[in-house]
């Protein structure tokens, strides 16, 4: 039997279930974690004559703890002994197990990148939202955001990361990376791609459609006649907000169905809200875009299981 610590049985007796349990509580009940283990178990060191590896369930939960709650390595580890909530949702008791150093926190991060598992994740993820259908095809929508990275140049190669790129946006200036998905009509995502901030958001058009909507939605990055054709031609309705050009104004019709069109589009920026505002992800942590797409796969899975818990959760929980 597990030994219990004084600390466990004082959190225990307490009466104020704090913001943080509750989400914890909330998200260890609609996170599919049979599903997920099952997914990752072939890749994962199994058990030998050396050092054993953690449990892969203690190590994903960490894993998912990090882009919650925005945490680095050493943070994560950190955080483990400090907050009972984080070693109680991992499984974690101090007087029973050991508590994974921040080195064994990174060489599980580069084991998902490694293998690709955390797209992995996220087509789950949207595999189980479809089957309980929660995930629609019917429409499309589309928008990028831009993640912010580090522009100085103070660091062990004196120069910035080559794989970012600055672009303008209004008056203003950005150095960092994309993120661009297309969403359902209720803002669950259903496709990624990533590129450097530079790139113009309807290069990735074509790449944010799933080939079995209807209808697609965009602001006007997205509008062009060639977009609008490419559309037609696979029989599907653009609602891309159109956009003036020199010496050709839009006209007072125009106008109001863009009016129209914008309310229709404005469940596509709730995933980037949870991302972003919620969770921390406005500046990247890790240099290069495959590290930081790995990143984006994962989040925008539990962002939609997040964005659909009090769905998924079982009635009276």
């Amino acid at each position: 039997m597990k030994q219990t610590t004084f600390a466990s049985l004082a959190f225990e007796s307490k009466k104020k279930l704090t913001r943080r349990e509750r989400f914890l509580a909330e998200m260890d009940q609609v996170v599919p974690w049979v599903r997920l283990l099952k997914l990752i178990a072939p890749h994962y060191p199994k058990a030998g004559n050396g050092r054993q590896p953690m449990p892969l369930e203690t190590m994903l939960r960490i894993y998912f703890l990090q882009q919650w709650f925005n945490l680095s390595d050493p943070a994560a580890e950190d955080s483990l002994y400090d907050i009972e909530s984080m070693r109680r949702f991992c499984g974690i008791e101090l007087g029973d197990n050991a508590v994974p150093d921040e080195t064994t926190i990174l060489n599980f991060r580069r084991f998902l990148e490694r293998h690709q598992l955390t797209e992995a994740i996220f087509q789950s993820v949207n595999k189980l939202l479809s089957d309980r259908r929660l995930l629609l095809k019917s429409g499309t929508l589309v928008d990028a955001t831009i993640i912010a990275a580090p522009s100085s140049t103070k660091n062990e190669d004196r120069e910035r990361d080559p794989e970012m790129s600055q672009t303008k946006k209004g008056n203003q200036w950005y150095f960092g990376m994309k993120v661009h998905i297309g969403t359902d009509r209720k803002g669950i995502v259903h496709t990624v791609t990533t590129t450097t901030a530079r790139d113009a958001d309807i290069t990735q058009l074509p790449e944010l459609l799933h080939g079995k909507e209807s209808v697609v939605h965009g602001d006007r990055g997205y509008y062009s006649h060639d977009a609008v054709d490419h559309l037609r031609r696979r029989g599907i309705r653009s609602r891309l907000q159109k956009r003036a050009s020199s010496g050709h104004p839009l006209s007072r019709t125009e106008k109001a169905r863009n009016k129209k069109w914008s309310s229709a589009r404005a469940f596509v920026e709730h995933p980037f809200h949870v991302i972003k505002r919620l969770w921390g992800f406005a500046k990247v942590r890790y240099r290069g875009l495959a590290k930081n797409t790995a990143r984006v796969f994962a989040l925008l899975a539990l962002a939609n299981l997040y964005r659909v818990r009090h769905r998924l959760m079982p009635h009276g929980a």
